[in-house]
């Protein structure tokens, strides 16, 4: 702690101290302010300015340090000042106070609170931030809650100070006009407790709930706002329209199905999406192509020989496109409709809140819903670099249609996707060079991840290139050429094909959302509250086209919510819950995390302990000469409770369940210690990873007592 800090917290320690060591809390008693009444009441008839001074220099010490003794400070108000002077004197001094108290909890406790519970507290911080005023208006209205905890609770959150002000001013003026009201009667009053009746505590209850009224009242206005330019239908055709036939609208649609609703699926293109047609699936069946070809190489390592290998790409991309094929029927028009969902091929477009219109071969088609659930989905975004267009880019839409293996391959990007088919097409053969213009690949995972996987793609003969920007494409005596800047030079990087895998874009246009005014977040994406509805509450957005992630799992699972929320929301609604987000890049080693990494907590100041596992170390991995990467384990600190999780390494995807698992249901180290693990497997490199947790943790005065113990029964 800052030695300003310190010195402030002893002088409030002191003056609390000697408030009550002198037993100055006596005399904020009913008793000792009548008896004190007359001479009082003489003292500000000879110095009325000096008795508002020193009165208001006291209120604000006792509030200001959280004292007992603001009750009789109030009543004496309305005593000595009479109800107008005594309500304006005490409601300023009695904020003031209050406001001192919030910034000394502020400056004292809130950086303590935040790098402790930082994560906890970003949600509260963000609801403070949007509705702060609204509850601390009801929290003053309502004394219910002493005020001193308010003063210091309020003080932790990111509140601002003016809104705190004026809140408490007027959210307590109500109050404190009771009570001066009282202290102008102080004769008839006998104790507290008569100053509050049942009556008056019920008129502060109704007066509490009104700003949450209020709040009501304007959400009410925003909907009737929003609406008041279209015609709602009197009857509705369908209960749901999904737009989308991807992860995130199968599954809405599926579930609407579920529970006996009539759903209408559109999809213009192809059933599955992204992730069977152009993601997940055709990449992850290269990935195990050139896995293989990898093994093979490798093949030294395994007693064997090396092996003469041949293969012809264009077959490597017609098994991608079985196993496509095969998966297809997952997805399909034909087991959707055997659901119960009434699948549609065709344009979809939002004419109104209630309608959507389709085009088909057979005409244009209007369907009236009672809600639309969004799941438009993304597409690779293509920058706007000059001459880029003149090379023909490939992206993870089109890369699937080439025939050819690409003899010098470019790769622009080095996140997932990128990282995914650089070491893909290296290991089929091609010279790839991978350009990323941040400092190292995988810029979202800890460093050491970075060089982990970079030390494996040098190895396989990838040529690295980080902090390059790629400025401009040229065509230089029939050659294709990437012009980048790198360090503030000018470098030339020759190419046959590049590929470009610098992130995704929602797809916002073409289906309605300009012209019905559907509100975009400042990521291009459909804007979406915690239920995923939109600024339509009829109209509600999951997977890609809404974020914040852009993976299969997390549109699946924003999906349940848009869907029940669509049919049941006037009923309950649930909110979506992120608080444990997993995600794998199926790199080798692949990559997999759940929860904090170390520098993300660090940039969000919250403390952490580290333990580390190397799965160099492991049977099993040594056995299968996987014996590489590590498990890493963010703890709280001193407990076993689990920030984070790490897991470089083979199969990293498939180990990482066990710690959502742990992480959702609140399970620590100690229960994954404790749980049998299968030998020889890699999953024993969970188990492995508490036991080192365990042994950082081992209470060693305890142990020590221990041996003392057994050195004596030894004799």
């Amino acid at each position: 702690m800052k030695a300003s800090k310190i010195i402030l917290l002893l002088a409030i320690a002191v003056l609390i101290a000697v408030f009550f060591i002198f037993d100055l809390h006596l005399y904020l008693s009913l008793d000792a302010l009548k008896d004190q009444q007359a001479v009082i009441d003489s003292y500000r008839s000879e110095q009325p300015v000096l008795t508002v001074v020193i009165y208001m220099l006291v209120y604000v010490a006792v509030t200001g340090l959280s004292l007992p003794g603001a009750t009789i400070l109030t009543l004496a108000g309305g005593a000595i000042f009479g109800l107008l002077w005594g309500t304006v004197i005490v409601s300023f001094a009695s904020t003031i106070g209050a406001t001192l108290a919030f910034l000394a909890a502020r400056f004292l406790f809130r950086d303590t609170v935040n790098s402790r519970f930082g994560a906890r507290l970003k949600s509260i911080n963000e609801g403070v931030g949007r509705d702060g005023a609204f509850y601390l208006f009801t929290l003053r209205l309502v004394p219910v809650i002493p005020f001193f905890i308010i003063n210091l609770t309020m003080g932790l959150t990111a509140l601002r100070v003016w809104t705190f002000f004026w809140v408490s001013q007027i959210g307590m003026l109500a109050g404190t006009v009771v009570y001066i009201n009282a202290g102008t009667q102080l004769a008839k009053i006998d104790s507290l407790s008569g100053i509050l009746s049942p009556a008056l505590l019920g008129s502060f209850a109704l007066l509490g709930i009104f700003p949450l009224l209020a709040k009501k009242i304007i959400e009410t206005m925003k909907k009737v706002q929003v609406y008041k330019k279209w015609n709602k239908p009197k009857q509705f055709d369908n209960n749901l329209v999904v737009i989308g036939g991807g992860s995130g609208g199968l599954v809405t649609s599926y579930i609407a199905a579920a529970v006996k609703a009539k759903v209408t699926l559109i999809e213009k293109h192809k059933m599955g999406g992204d992730c069977l047609n152009t993601g997940c699936v055709p990449s992850k069946a290269l990935i195990r192509t050139a896995k293989h070809l990898s093994y093979i190489k490798r093949s030294a390592e395994f007693g064997v020989k090396q092996p003469e290998v041949e293969f012809d790409f264009s077959e490597v991309m017609d098994r991608v496109h079985n196993v496509i094929k095969t998966v297809e029927p997952h997805d399909s028009v034909k087991r959707y409709t055997e659901l119960g969902v009434d699948v549609v091929t065709a344009e979809a477009k939002i004419i109104s809140p209630w309608e959507v219109e389709v085009k088909t071969d057979e005409g244009v088609k209007t369907i009236t819903t009672r809600s639309i659930v969004i799941a438009a989905g993304a597409r690779p975004f293509v920058p706007p670099i000059p001459g880029l267009d003149q090379v023909d880019p490939l992206t993870s839409d089109n890369v699937w249609n080439i025939r050819e293996l690409p003899k010098r391959l470019l790769v622009l990007g080095g996140g997932p996707i990128g990282c995914e088919l650089t070491q893909s097409f290296a290991r089929l053969g091609s010279q790839v060079t991978q350009v990323e213009m941040l400092p190292r690949i995988m810029i979202r995972e800890d460093p050491d991840v970075s060089e982990a996987v970079m030390a494996r793609f040098k190895e396989e003969g990838v040529d690295i290139r980080v902090g390059h920007t790629a400025k401009e494409f040229i065509i230089e005596n029939g050659e294709k050429i990437m012009i980048a800047e790198h360090e503030g030079q000018a470098v030339k990087i020759p190419f046959d094909e590049v590929l470009v895998a610098i992130g995704r874009a929602a797809n916002v246009t073409g289906y309605g959302v300009e012209e019905l005014g559907i509100t975009l977040s400042p990521r291009k994406t459909i804007e979406t509250n915690g239920f995923q509805e939109t600024n339509y509450p009829n109209i509600y957005a999951c997977g890609d086209v809404a974020g914040p992630y852009q993976f299969t799992h997390t549109a699946a699972h924003q999906a349940w919510y848009a869907a029940v929320n669509a049919l049941f929301g006037q009923f309950k609604r649930f909110k979506t819950d992120y608080s444990v987000i997993p995600w794998s890049t199926f790199t080798d080693p692949e990559v997999a995390r759940v929860g904090l990494n170390e520098q993300e907590a660090k940039e969000q100041n919250i403390p952490y302990e580290v333990v580390s596992y190397g799965i160099d170390d492991l049977d099993r991995a040594i056995a299968d000469s996987e014996a590489h990467g590590f498990v890493k384990v963010l703890t709280q600190p001193g407990k076993d409770r689990i920030l984070g999780v790490t897991i470089v390494g083979e199969h990293a995807g498939d180990l990482i369940a066990e710690f959502v698992l742990a992480m959702k249901h609140d399970l620590g180290l100690n229960k994954i210690l404790g749980t049998i693990h299968i030998y020889p497997t890699m999953a024993e490199a969970n188990k492995y990873v508490a036991g080192v947790w365990k042994k950082k943790n081992a209470p060693q005065g305890l142990l020590n007592w221990v041996g003392k113990y057994h050195a004596w029964r030894r004799g």
